[in-house]
């Protein structure tokens, strides 16, 4: 099962790069491969970097890797298993347009082995910097549907509305949500194999739509600079709140492969306040849990 998810990933990573190429004739990628040590200065396995840049596409980051080997304890214990042995696969996308009324994605698919425990997590989440209810609306749809036959959507939102917060900011959420799940594990392990497998194929449909129907809209000055300051809030949860920046980094991950997900051009806002009946200002009341199906 570890070798299939590891082969998985590697192959919708292959996937999401030819959809890049379709919707961006103009992108490039730089393709790094690494390796790392474990906590015992063992070869421990490493991953394939790729960072994308283009006329569309500001820059992008879409990873794969494979990690394994000994662990710091304190970090072992801290994940929940019984062991200072982990094995870890999976693949990271994080993909930030150039237009502010094209939204940025982010998504995940792992499975984790600690020990005699094996767990999955993941999910994607859409960051919006323009008020355009249908494209939310289609995204929230998407994966509904792609978790229907396995009844998580309801819970998988939810949890994916309280994670992808600034509590630091009274709880505002970076986007409008999408699922996310963390140590998923029911007990059925061929079940939640399927399920994660499933879900990965929904990426594609569930953003790549949105950003063909947003990349060429018109915009103004006004939209750029509320983009770069949202961009701000992203970068703020990201290095402050985000448990895969902290797993990436405690386990001896490649530094500039974790921290791909930041955004080239970005903005802080002293006390920024929108402007009254402006669509950032529509936009602001979206940063909070909504029902978008």
């Amino acid at each position: 099962m570890q070798k299939i998810f590891e082969t998985h990933v590697r192959n919708l990573q292959d996937q999401i790069t030819s959809e890049l190429k379709k919707i961006d004739p103009e992108i490039t990628f730089q393709e790094d491969i690494w390796t790392r040590l474990d906590h015992a200065k063992n070869p421990g396995g490493g991953g394939r970097t790729r960072a994308f840049s283009g006329k569309i596409i500001e820059n992008a980051g879409v990873n794969t890797s494979t990690i394994f080997g000994e662990v710091d304890p304190q970090f072992a214990k801290s994940l929940g298993g019984n062991s200072n042995q982990v094995w870890a696969s999976g693949i990271s996308l994080i993909i930030h347009p150039f237009n502010p009324k094209a939204p940025t994605v982010h998504a995940n698919f792992r499975m984790i082995v600690n020990g005699d425990k094996t767990w999955f997590g993941g999910g994607a989440d859409l960051t919006p910097f323009y008020p355009n209810e249908s494209e939310f609306k289609y995204f929230h749809q998407t994966w509904q549907k792609a978790c229907a036959p396995f009844g998580v959507y309801e819970k998988m939102k939810q949890t994916c509305d309280e994670y992808f917060v600034n509590p630091h900011r009274e709880n505002e959420m970076r986007g409008i949500g999408g699922i996310f799940y963390d140590h998923w594990n029911t007990g059925d392990l061929d079940q939640d194999f399927k399920m994660v497998n499933d879900l990965s194929h929904a990426f594609i449909p569930s953003y790549f739509p949105i950003l063909n129907r947003t990349k060429d809209l018109a915009f103004n000055e006004e939209d750029v600079e509320f983009q770069l300051h949202r961009r701000g809030r992203y970068v703020e949860f990201n290095l402050l709140h985000d448990r895969g920046t902290l797993f990436g980094l405690k386990t001896n991950g490649r530094t500039d492969s974790i921290l791909i997900s930041l955004p080239g051009r970005c903005k802080f806002t002293y006390r920024y306040a929108p402007k009254v009946s402006s669509p950032q200002e529509k936009m602001m009341e979206y940063y909070r849990p909504q029902n978008w199906c």
